[in-house]
């Protein structure tokens, strides 16, 4: 039997200690699952492949290693292929993986993307409940804010995917919203019980 999302989790709880890391998988699993859902796709396949993008991060952060060494543990536990594939497509470095299938080019899309999104609804009264696309694209404009992100890779990510930019921010931004609560972004820091 295939692994499954509480696999998964499993997994993440092995190799994770970040909860930001963690909560930042989990934004990029439902925005992929999202796209799924919109596409017709396995949203179990892309939902693996979205959790587990960044698993072997914080043990193994400098390129090649991550995402190659978390490959090697994924196809260890029998994860599918699509889905290691997938996960190594989103490191630009590694060109020997192109992103080629439909799942390689959602994730590369919301990955960036999702990062982007909830540090902007971090900085907001309610969080990510009333954020729109035209905010977020306010705060792409600004490169003093979350400068580590790259604004190439979102704009690029949207292309490859060939939906419009626009459009793809507020669907990922609605795709994060019933996760909200859970990764901490239904209301800003200023109104969050761990700051206060």
């Amino acid at each position: 039997m295939p692994p499954t999302r509480a696999d998964a989790l499993l997994l993440l709880n092995e190799f994770v200690t970040n909860p930001s890391l963690i909560n930042h998988m989990k934004a990029v699993e439902a925005a992929v699952r999202a796209y799924a859902r919109r596409l017709g796709e396995d949203e179990e396949l892309w939902g693996l492949a979205g959790l587990l993008h960044d698993f072997d991060y914080e043990r193994w952060p400098h390129p090649p290693d991550h995402p190659l060494k978390g490959s090697e543990i994924l196809r260890q536990r029998n994860y599918p292929e699509e889905v290691i594939y997938a996960i190594l497509s989103h490191a630009d470095y590694l060109t020997d993986y192109p992103r080629v299938h439909l799942l390689d080019k959602a994730l590369y899309a919301c990955d960036e993307l999702t990062g982007f999104i909830v540090a902007v609804a971090l900085m907001r009264p309610n969080g990510v409940m009333d954020l729109t696309a035209a905010s977020v694209m306010k705060k792409l404009k600004r490169k003093e804010f979350a400068r580590n992100i790259n604004r190439d890779d979102i704009q690029r990510g949207a292309a490859d995917l060939q939906v419009d930019l626009t459009d793809h921010i507020q669907f990922v931004v609605d795709s994060l919203k019933p996760l909200a609560a859970e990764i901490g972004i239904e209301r800003g820091w200023g109104h969050s019980s761990e700051v206060l």
